[in-house]
């Protein structure tokens, strides 16, 4: 097998969705998820109008990082970390 270590976030990230697809590994994404900080952000909103709409806006972003639509950024290392547990479980 290839050194972990050595291959991209974004080849992390395809290889571990990848291998979470073919074992219908629900629970990681949803792990996943659940450590991002939008995620975060999203679970702590009051449900007022204007928060609605910054959960939508953030759980649209969540979902474009995940994808790799967009950057990883902050939780970058986080993640990182996560799929480098699950390619080697």
């Amino acid at each position: 097998m290839t050194d972990l270590d050595a291959l991209s976030t974004d080849d992390l990230r395809r290889l571990a969705f990848e291998k979470a697809e073919a074992a219908k590994d629900r629970g990681f994404f949803w792990d996943l998820v659940k450590h991002m900080r939008g995620a975060q952000a999203i679970a702590a909103e009051d449900g007022s109008s204007g928060g609605i709409t910054g959960s939508i806006s953030e759980a649209v972003h969540v979902v474009r990082e995940l994808l790799g639509k967009e950057p990883l950024g902050e939780d970058e290392p986080l993640l990182r970390a996560r799929f480098l547990d699950y390619l080697r479980s």
